[in-house]
């Protein structure tokens, strides 16, 4: 840990300025919480045009709407920090977190809300159409989608769930196997919803003017295809925080990695809570933005019970002033 400490203790740290890092200091500061938002300034949804599927807010552009939430911490006086932690550790009565730029920040308390990183296979030219022709969230993105060529690349049996939402959206879409070989009961369902399944792996992803063009096939084949919708492996951003020792969860399927925490958010490290895709890697925007808030008035609450016990505590010693009667 660096030695550049700063003496305050905050009531709570925020790790991750997203919808859920600053759902959740929104609700501490209301709480008259000291609490400060450290962020990396790397949201999930960056390389999306707009957040979709969220009541009232549905198309605005996600850099807006983080920027609107920050402006809300900081009415109620919480602080919005840019930064990264690089370790962290549990110290008797606090968490202490060193920061990258050298800056060490102590909290009684420390809520989790780093998202997580989406990893696509190792196809080229996949990745640099990802948030836009490159798709993942029929609820996300499949209506901006609609009525165009969609394929769907499958990295496992779990892709059919895939197909059958895109198919919703699209009366043309193929379901390439990429390798993964389809079951006869999906065979079946696709054939019925006239979805043709195209076997062999893909090599890689055919541009034209800075959009998706089709799929090049590993027999040589090449199909056209406007858009591509593939399921990833997310991954929950737990760097810096090792020594946290986070207990982590593997997702069924080899879709990625959560940190295991209850409804609440609460982890079986004492004094940490978890909120967002960290702790479910599927919630969209909406969902994110309401774990956070959960979890921060779990924490508000058992700083609460802290105080009061603290208040007991103080009581209690030789000398302490007695209470003033009640009148």
């Amino acid at each position: 840990m660096t030695d550049e400490r700063n003496d305050e203790t905050l009531d709570a740290l925020v790790i991750g300025g997203g919808a859920a890092g600053l759902n959740g200091a929104l609700m501490l500061a209301r709480s008259r919480r000291t609490v400060v938002v450290v962020d990396a300034g790397e949201p999930r949804n960056a390389p999306a045009q707009a957040v979709h599927g969220l009541l009232a807010r549905d198309g605005t552009p996600p850099a807006e709407l983080l920027r609107a939430g920050r402006e809300e911490v900081q009415r109620y006086g919480g602080r919005i920090l840019s930064g990264e932690a690089a370790d962290a550790v549990r110290e008797p009565d606090a968490f202490a977190v060193a920061l990258a730029d050298g800056r060490t920040l102590r909290a009684r308390r420390l809520l989790i809300a780093t998202g997580v990183v989406d990893v696509l296979p190792d196809i080229p030219g996949l990745a640099e159409h990802w948030g836009h022709d490159v798709v993942h969230c029929p609820y996300c993105h499949g209506w901006e989608v609609r009525d165009r060529a969609i394929g769907i690349l499958a990295i496992g049996e779990n892709s059919m769930h895939q197909a059958l939402l895109f198919r919703q959206l699209s009366d043309d879409v193929v379901y390439f196997e990429n390798g993964h070989a389809l079951g006869d009961e999906s065979r079946e369902r696709l054939a019925a919803l006239d979805v043709p399944v195209v076997a062999g792996r893909v090599t890689g992803v055919e541009s034209a003017d800075g959009r998706i063009a089709g799929v090049r096939l590993e027999d040589g084949r090449g199909v056209p295809r406007e858009v591509l919708a593939v399921a990833t492996r997310m991954e929950a951003r737990v760097a810096g925080l090792a020594f946290l020792k986070l207990p982590l969860e593997e997702l069924p399927a080899g879709m990625g990695t959560t940190i295991q925490a209850d409804a609440f958010g609460r982890t079986e490290v004492p004094g940490l809570w978890v909120a967002g895709n960290a702790s479910n890697a599927t919630a969209q925007v909406g969902a994110a933005a309401s774990a956070g808030a959960l979890a921060a008035a779990q924490v508000n609450a058992d700083l609460a019970m802290e105080d009061a016990d603290r208040a007991v505590e103080r009581r209690r010693r030789p000398g302490a002033p007695e209470a003033a009667p009640v009148a």
